[in-house]
């Protein structure tokens, strides 16, 4: 009976670690599973060297300011988040506002089809993906409106798995993915039917260079339209609190410095583009976009033991549960950041190339 009892407890034990692990324990269907999690292009044993050497920028603020430390240091938390991302979160690495009635998923699919409905391109277009993470806004884009899309991204990792989805989801013919930096992009002038980042320029150190870089590729008359980070009307530089947050948000993100709303369409005139329309797309009546992340704790506490257990039998790399204890204490910043709306992830700006002025005979 005893021999009968601790077989069956543990088949149970199998059972449900089984469920915890490949069940439950992303949060949607993603194709990254938690005994997969990696520190992307970092070796396993080096993760916790490169996590306490990210977190050491913060206290060198200096160094952050530093333009070329940025694209490394960048590259550096992508490697370490890429893969908790995806698996907790999806391929689609930024927020969307809520659609009542509508899953999580179709909420982000909407925001990434208007992103690219707004630039106006048409089948066959050549388009580009400013910071196209691991591709999830490229391929509902590129399934969306049969354009062509070239992505961009700093980070290799996420380049090799842009690429595996791309095929996975059959859309390889019409997505390409560039490992480069968006500061210094490797296409020749004017190659580019339309443009799109969505909250990825953020991490560029000088907005400017990365508009400038944009205005660079796109023909003449072409339109970009980008979604930024940004802090609203509503932040007070002399309030505690609201600094608070917002260095958090900083910190937890790789950021070298959030820029107000007022900033983003004078930086994009300055490089010669035409503002067409400017909107924050989190204000009312938009539903809060951070529903989610309140939504997520329960998901959080779950994946969270189950890293700890995993890095401690070794599948998964020292280093990972400090990782996804970082973006969890970020969450609450952009939580806080959404609640007293101080800082939206979601200011639209759409701008057009001019075109150009016919030559005198």
């Amino acid at each position: 009976m005893d021999s009968l009892a601790l077989f069956c407890t543990g088949a149970l034990l199998a059972c449900g670690l089984y469920w915890f692990v490949c069940v439950l324990g992303p949060a949607e269907q993603k194709g990254k599973r938690a005994v997969d999690l990696s520190g992307g292009s970092i070796s396993a044993e080096k993760v916790q060297d490169n996590y306490k050497q990210y977190w050491s920028f913060f206290r060198r603020p200096k160094e952050i300011e530093t333009a070329e430390k940025v694209p490394d240091f960048v590259d550096t938390f992508y490697n370490l988040v890429t893969d908790i991302y995806e698996w907790g979160w999806g391929q689609s690495f930024h927020f969307s506002p809520s659609l009542p009635g509508k899953s999580h998923r179709d909420a982000t699919r909407h925001h990434e089809e208007m992103a690219v409905d707004l630039i106006d391109v048409k089948p066959g277009d050549r388009i580009l993906d400013v910071g196209c993470g691991v591709g999830g806004p490229m391929r509902a884009i590129a399934a969306h409106s049969r354009a062509k899309v070239v992505g961009i991204t700093i980070n290799e990792y996420q380049v090799k798995r842009a690429r595996l989805h791309n095929k996975k989801a059959g859309l390889d013919s019409l997505c390409e993915v560039v490992c480069g930096n968006f500061l210094e992009m490797p296409f020749q002038d004017n190659s580019f039917d339309g443009a799109y980042s969505i909250e990825a320029t953020c991490h560029a150190p000088k907005l400017e260079e990365v508009y400038a870089e944009i205005f660079r590729v796109l023909k003449p008359g072409s339109l970009y339209v980008s979604y930024e980070w940004v802090t609203t009307d509503k932040y007070r530089a002399d309030n505690p609190e609201h600094v608070d947050i917002i260095q958090g948000i900083e910190r937890g993100d790789a950021l070298p410095g959030l820029r107000s709303y007022l900033d983003i369409a004078e930086t994009a005139k300055k490089v010669g583009f035409e503002v067409v329309k400017e909107k924050d797309l989190a204000k009312p009546p938009a539903q809060p976009w951070w529903t989610r992340l309140k939504m997520g704790r329960i998901a959080y506490w779950r994946n969270h033991i189950l890293i700890t257990v995993l890095a401690a039998i070794g599948i998964a790399p020292k280093g990972t549960v400090d990782v996804h204890e970082m973006l969890f204490k970020t969450a609450d910043y952009l939580t806080r950041g959404g609640d007293s709306g101080i800082f939206s992830p979601m200011h639209m700006i759409l701008l057009r190339k001019p075109e150009v002025s016919p030559s005198k005979s």
